[in-house]
């Protein structure tokens, strides 16, 4: 999972970047094209109990990156976003967007007031209009193509000219393409577009210390608003865990921005864990909601996928409730599941295989 930080200058956004990844880059840096990136665990306590249990020699957590993006300022012209900040742009599954609630005279705000109803707007104009620059250019070039006497099926045309044409109503009525209900044939022409505002997206409202967060209402789908104390959370960020735990407590902050953004990314981008364990290795993995077994089994490895044959699984739950395998087995809750099974979050998996 690869998740690009962005928003307009002063913002917070490497603020945050540096409260989710505990790094200390400087922040207030405007003016240029900058990108950092950064690799962490993704917090489950899931994973504690489950290598408290089994003992192995080595406990792996999922990873998420953060990749914190300056350079859009929301004044994309006709040509649309640049080339090279448009490449890192399109290569994230999804964006978390940092829009500016608090007030301080000593950081100006780009456009000289706090609008954050207005930033979200001017952060969605230059995604729709980069991606309609990117439609229409399409919809040329299927045009000039019907027109060939050789080269693709006509009725292959004729479909992505009704795709495109589709997007295009939708982005000419300034809507998001993450509205629209794709199909999986059409979600396969799409995949080397990474069309911007299909993009699931988390808009962070950052606020002051204290500050109660304005309502904002974002009624897109695969879209969500919440809102945080960004300069607190990276001050907390900085600290040792047991300090941190204890300053979490004084402010009245439940979990750290950390866990709290990986859950609301894994709940946008359709993800879920999966666990396998033994005195070797416990380890969690993440794949798509509504994933079979053998495609959770070919992100353990391609292997284990084509040669899939069944899969022993027990959930998490029953495993922890019932306190080992010996003791699932014996309750029949190892149970056998073939290549129609569904995984569900927390399901634990040992793959059958032959090949």
């Amino acid at each position: 999972m690869k998740l690009g930080i962005i928003g307009l200058p002063q913002s917070g956004k490497t603020t945050l970047f540096n409260a989710l990844t505990r790094a200390m880059q400087p922040t207030g840096v405007t003016g240029k094209i900058e990108v950092h990136t950064a690799v962490v665990d993704v917090p489950d306590a899931r994973v504690d109990k489950l290598s408290a249990m089994f003992n192995p020699k080595k406990t792996i957590y999922t990873k998420v990156t953060y990749v914190d993006i300056a350079g859009l300022d929301g004044s994309a012209n006709k040509g649309g976003i640049s080339g090279t900040l448009l490449n890192q742009l399109t290569q994230l599954d999804g964006f978390i967007e940092v829009v500016r609630v608090f007030d301080d005279e000593n950081v100006m705000h780009i456009n000289e007031s706090i609008d954050p109803a207005r930033d979200i707007q001017s952060m969605d104009s230059e995604f729709l209009l980069n991606d309609l620059i990117a439609v229409e250019r399409k919809l040329e070039r299927l045009n000039e193509e019907m027109k060939r006497p050789l080269g693709r099926d006509k009725e292959t045309v004729e479909r992505e000219l009704a795709l495109f044409s589709r997007f295009n109503e939708t982005l000419s009525a300034e809507t998001p393409l993450r509205d629209i209900e794709i199909s999986e044939y059409e979600d396969k022409l799409l995949s080397g577009f990474g069309f911007l505002s299909r993009k699931p997206l988390l808009i962070v409202l950052n606020t002051a210390e204290g500050q109660t967060a304005p309502e904002i209402t974002y009624t897109h789908k695969h879209s969500k608003v919440v809102s945080l104390q960004g300069k607190l959370e990276m001050d907390i960020a900085q600290l040792a865990p047991e300090e941190a735990q204890l300053f979490l407590t004084e402010y009245g902050i439940e979990e750290p921005s950390l866990n709290r953004m990986i859950k609301l990314s894994y709940d946008l981008l359709g993800l879920q864990s999966f666990f396998t364990v033994g005195p070797d290795e416990c380890r969690a993995w993440t794949v798509d909601r509504g994933a079979t077994a053998p495609q959770a089994a070919g992100e353990i490895h391609s292997d284990l996928q084509k040669g899939f044959i069944r899969a022993e699984v027990i959930s998490y739950d029953d495993l922890i409730a019932l306190g080992g395998m010996v003791e699932a087995k014996a309750k029949g809750k190892l149970r056998l599941e073939g290549k129609e099974y569904i995984v569900q979050d927390g399901d634990i998996l040992n793959i059958r295989f032959n090949l």
